[in-house]
């Protein structure tokens, strides 16, 4: 059995870890914002890079920003085994969402380095640059250049809501440039994702730890509505074309079909955009979000298929137009079996109580999990809490988290 760290030791450890990486991009809510290239993740960036040199690991990026510190292996033909999550937040979001897994794969990395010296296999712990989406309209940026899903051309149109274009935000960041290697590996044994579980299935039964089975599939849109601006009060509501009245009932039909749905689908509309966007001038064009998630890709496909025809009776109806556009569009991903036993078996015989679950929230895994043997690791959110200051995870289940990726890592690569 191997040596863990003492529990208290650990617990002060991991807590002040997780305030250190919060301060970079903390709010005035209290909460942390750190957007992909932007001053606060260049500086938690630089900050975890300064940290993996410190507790022996060699620090680096690659050409998208990425973060990487390496414990090199004794056997120079074994490939990676890789642990690590997301650095980039939502806007106002809490302070364990991605950052928790990165911290977790530090300080198992330090134990294992300080107690048992160099592993037969390399580990890495990654730092993701981006998983959120939070300030341009994609996803899953780091992972998806490691894995050779995404590419530099899928972003050479796109654009933050400042009107900021991608490729600039990433040059001035100090990435894009050729300056650091191509982010494509094919050196990947596996890849472990420790992480908060963002819902209430663990707490609520009782359990420690959650080991992920499936990752839902997801499609996010976007979609506009294009009716025609008038004066509040000369015109007959008869006779109007109006946007936001059109959106509004689409948006109502959109709940009720989701609610009626008896599997499980779920589907959020979280952000609206109004055009002119003034109190006494009906709205000529609203653009909104679509957020739709479950286990199966068919149920996906045919509850947007069905949304939408019935959007576009409503339009109709309305005299206005509408236009969709898929910016994602993720399909449902198995983890790995193998990495899911092993990690039954270690909580098993620690008498650490845990359950196999579906993950409803999307992750990095489900992008590795087609690339290489994936595990996604779940440790207890109070009230289901996330992408908000509230969100809180106990001291207790955070040290159980690292202690369970501690003996992962430990029979993965020594």
């Amino acid at each position: 059995m191997i040596e863990q760290p003492k529990p208290s030791a650990l617990s002060e450890q991991v807590q002040h870890m997780m305030e250190w990486l919060a301060s970079y991009g903390r709010d005035e809510g209290g909460g942390v914002t750190r957007l992909l290239y932007d001053p606060a993740w260049c500086s938690a960036q630089q900050a975890l890079a300064s940290k993996m040199e410190e507790i022996g690991l060699t620090a680096r990026y690659d050409d998208v920003g990425n973060l990487f510190g390496r414990m090199d292996g004794r056997d120079p033909q074994a490939k990676v085994v890789l642990t690590g999550s997301h650095v980039d937040t939502v806007i106002g979001g809490g302070k364990y969402d991605g950052a928790y897994g990165i911290i977790a794969a530090l300080i198992a990395a330090e134990h294992l380095l300080t107690q048992y010296g160099p592993p037969l296999k390399p580990i890495e712990v990654v730092s993701l640059c981006e998983e959120e989406g939070s300030r341009f309209p994609l996803t899953y940026w780091g992972s998806g250049n490691i894995t050779g899903t995404k590419e530099r051309a899928a972003v050479a149109a796109v654009r933050d809501h400042h009107g900021v274009p991608f490729e600039e935000a990433m040059r001035e960041a100090g990435f894009g440039l050729g300056q650091h290697p191509q982010p494509l590996r094919s050196d990947l044994d596996c890849f472990i994702e420790l992480h908060i579980e963002q819902g209430q299935v663990l707490e609520r039964e009782g359990q420690s730890i959650g080991v992920v089975s499936h990752i839902v599939g997801q499609r996010r849109y976007e979609i506009t509505v294009y009716g025609e601006s008038n004066h509040a009060g000369t015109t007959p509501m008869r006779w109007r074309h109006d946007a936001m009245f059109t959106a509004a009932e689409m948006i109502a039909a959109l709940m009720h079909r989701a609610k009626g749905d008896p599997d499980g689908l779920v589907a959020t509309v979280g952000r609206m955009e109004v055009k002119p966007n003034v109190g006494n001038v009906i709205a000529r064009e609203v653009t909104f979000s679509l957020d739709v998630r479950h286990s199966s890709d068919e149920k996906i496909g045919n509850f947007c298929d069905e949304a939408f025809r019935e959007f576009e009776v409503i339009a109709a109806e309305h005299g206005t137009s509408i236009v969709y556009r898929k910016w994602m569009d993720e399909a449902s991903v198995g983890m790995d079996l193998k990495l899911q036993q092993a990690a039954s078996e270690v909580l098993a015989r620690e008498g650490i109580s845990y359950r196999t679950m579906t993950s409803g929230a999307g992750h990095d895994s489900q992008v590795f999990g087609t690339f290489c043997p994936t595990a996604l690791l779940f440790v207890p959110s109070r009230g289901g809490i996330s992408h908000s200051p509230a969100e809180f995870t106990e001291k207790e289940d955070l040290e159980r988290g690292v202690k369970l990726l501690i003996d992962l890592l430990y029979r993965l690569a020594y």
